[in-house]
Order: C-alpha cells, then structure tokens, then sequence
C-alpha cells in the first residue's frame, strides 16, 4: 500500500520485494527468450522451416500464456490470494518446462514444452504489478514498474549470452537444463520471503475487509475498456511487442545467416549490445516518465512515442551495414529507444483502472501483448521470410528487418495519441 511504502519498514520491504521480483523476471526472460539464440541450431538439428521456427518461439508459448493470463489475475486481484506464492508456483512450473526442452526429440515434443512454459509464465506478471502498486506511491508507480521491466533486458541478455555459448560449448539441449533449473531453487525464496501486504500489514487487512466484493471479471474487464487511453494504450504496446518480439528472434538468425556468426558470437556480442541499451532505455523511460508526467501526465508517453519515431532510420542503417561489428554499433541507438515504453505503458495501465482491477488490466495489456506480439510477430517475419527466400536467398531476413523497422511508426502514432487522453484520465480513480 501507498501508505506502508511510506514508512521506513515499507520503504524496505518494498525494496526488497522489488529486488526479488526483478531477480524471478530476469528468470522469467532468460527462459523465455534462450530460444531465440537456439533456433538456429535446433532448426538444423531437428530440420525445421523458418515457419515452424516461428510458431515454436511465438506462438505455442503465447497462446496459452495470454489465454491463462486472464484468470490467473482475477486470481491476484482476491484479496484472500497470496501474490507472493502464486508466482512462487509459477516460477516452478516454467523454470521444469524449460528444462524439458532440452530432452526434446522432435518439433511437436519441443513444441509441448515451450506450452508449458507459457502455462507457468502467465502466472508472474499480473500479480507482480499489482503488488508493485499496493507497494508504492503512484508518483514512484513509472520508476518502480520501469525497475521491475529491467528483467526483459537483463533476462534477455542473460539468455543470450548464456544460451549461445553452452549452444557452442556444450549444445542446445544442456543449455535448456542448465537455465531451467536453477528457477526451481529461485521459487522457493519467492514462497519463504515474501509477504503480501495485504495479509501481512494489519491495517492492510482490516481496510480489504471493509471493501466490496471483487468486480465480476466481465464488469472489471468492462470498467478498464471504458478507457479511451487504455485502448489506446493496448494498440501502441501491442504493436510495440509485435515488432520487438519478432524482430529479437529474426536479428538473432540475421545476424547467423547474413553475417555468418555462431550462435555463441551472436549471443555474447548482441545479447550485450541489445541488453545494455534495454537496460538503459527501460530505466530512462521510467525516469522521464515520472520527472515530466508529474507536471503534464501526457508526457508520462511521450519519450516512447517520439523514441520509436526516431529509432525507425537507425535501425535500417543497421540492418544495412557490411559488417557484423558496425551493425551492432549501429543498433544500440534503436535499442535505447524501443525500449523506453515498458515502464511508462505499465504504468499508465495502472493508473487508468479501478484498484480492485489492477492485475486485470495488467493481464489485458499483456494479453495483447503477448499474443500479437509474441504469438504472431516471430511467426509473422518467419513466413515472411520463408515467402521471400525464392528471391533473396539467406538474405530474406535482411529485408524482414527493414519493413520491420519501419512498422515502428506505428506504435509510435498510438503511444502519441494515448498521451492526448492522459492529463483527464491518468491516476483519476487514486
């Protein structure tokens, strides 16, 4: 709660529950995104397309991961749930799958297990935030969820890095289990020290007794569509999770294919390069979203807006470069930029619905996140690519990229027209 953050118990215990928190979605990415510097070897291992590829790094984790996304946050949003324990359980359950993928001897096996990460992650996000947010003050709320958000660039950069080099030193399916596992041990810290503030503060406890019964899901999801920000909100971060996500897992094999890099060269050189400029656009964005959003609350997206804009004629110039060391100097500037959403758009999502609503607008945003942009973006380039091989032979990647970047116009547009919404709708409900 706002009010225990304030005091200096709260303020350490919400630093801790963030640190923890932090650590379980840098876990989170690691296994989620380690199959993206996979693909490449295990597509020659097991004779893959570009379009199977893309389906078992999108959309077999995504479909079920948006689908149980749903009702794992009404879930959190009870107030006799423990957050805590339920990613607890969650981070078991996917940390087990991932280790899975290793023992796969066949598409449909590996595809299984990538549905069954997606089972265990849909239960770490929804409750995350809106514990963050009874955790702290909504002038921190940008700041606190931009920090919670440096497990995507961390997670990732750990997932490359590690990934491509056990895939070089020791092969793709021990790299499974050697990430995998260590999640198993993670979950039980996240069960024995965290505390929900609902149950463990006694004023916490009493107030949640005087409040009303949960919203029926359907009027909660009604309540947080009523928002014109917020459907706006979801079409610019869709969009924006559309094009990370495909092209993540396509400039991984870009740079295999164009620049004949092993998967280990790839994962160490890129996994550093795009994990430090997420890292320092994941924080940026917060910061600048909480200095300039508290004078004008429209500005809480306008570093995204105008960032993405921006980042469109460098990440050509990247894709474009004759070698694999320009290419990367060349992205780090479009890496900054694309990242400086996640902590303002998160932020914005809580700060546009009801309290009792929070792990369900959460859910909402991430549910077309997700399923758009990790279900279809790595699928979507991956046919695209598998279309233009007749043409442009191993370098149909290359041209998957340019009209990639240049779609970040898109999200771009709708982070600038949620912005016009957010001076008369942003934090108005408390």
């Amino acid at each position: 709660m706002a009010t225990a953050a304030a005091s200096g118990t709260g303020v350490q215990s919400a630093r801790v529950t963030l640190w923890i928190l932090l650590t379980v979605y840098v876990f989170n990415f690691i296994d989620r995104q380690i199959v993206n510097i996979l693909a490449e070897p295990i597509a020659r291992d097991l004779k893959l397309s570009d379009t199977q590829i893309g389906l078992m790094t999108g959309l077999a984790f995504a479909l079920f991961y948006t689908v149980l996304g749903i009702p794992i946050a009404r879930l959190a949003d009870r107030q006799t749930t423990s957050r805590p324990k339920l990613i607890a359980v969650a981070l078991a359950l996917w940390s087990g799958m991932t280790a899975l993928c290793g023992v796969a001897q066949n598409f449909w096996q590996l595809l299984l297990a990538r549905i069954g990460v997606g089972v265990g992650e849909a239960g770490c996000t929804p409750p995350a935030h809106s514990l963050i947010s009874d955790m702290v003050p909504p002038d921190k709320r940008a700041s606190a969820l931009a920090f919670y958000s440096l497990g995507i660039p961390i997670g990732s950069l750990l997932g490359m890095v590690i990934g491509g080099l056990l895939a070089d030193y020791m092969g793709w399916r021990e790299a499974f289990v050697v990430v995998g596992l260590p999640g198993v041990a993670l979950a039980l810290v996240v069960w024995f020290v965290l505390r929900d503030p609902r149950h463990s503060d006694v004023a916490a406890v009493l107030q949640a007794k005087s409040q009303p019964a949960a919203l029926p899901l359907g009027k909660a999801v009604a309540e947080i569509m009523r928002s014109r920000a917020f459907v706006l909100l979801v079409l610019a971060g869709s969009a924006a999770a559309f094009l990370s996500y495909g092209k993540t897992t396509w400039t991984t094999i870009f740079f295999q294919r164009t620049h004949d890099m092993t998967p280990g060269q790839v994962g160490l050189w890129f996994g550093i390069i795009g994990g430090v400029g997420g890292i320092l656009g994941t924080w940026l964005g917060g910061y600048l979203a909480d200095r300039f959003g508290a004078k004008h609350r429209r500005h809480v997206l306008t570093a995204p807006a105008v960032g993405m804009a921006l980042a469109v004629p460098l990440a050509i110039a990247a894709y474009q470069a004759p070698s694999w060391p320009l290419a990367l100097v060349l992205i780090f500037v479009p890496q900054v930029f694309n990242s400086l959403y996640y902590g303002p758009t998160y932020s914005a999502a809580q700060g546009l619905v009801p309290l009792r609503a929070r792990a369900i607008a959460a859910a909402s945003l991430l549910f077309f996140q997700n399923l758009i942009g990790l279900g279809l973006g790595p699928l979507f380039f991956g046919m695209l690519s598998d279309w233009l091989q007749p043409v442009y032979g191993a370098d149909s990647v290359r041209y998957v990229l340019y009209g990639a970047a240049v779609l970040g116009l898109v999200p771009a547009f709708f982070f600038w027209r949620c912005s016009l919404h957010l001076d008369a709708e942003l934090d108005r409900k408390g």
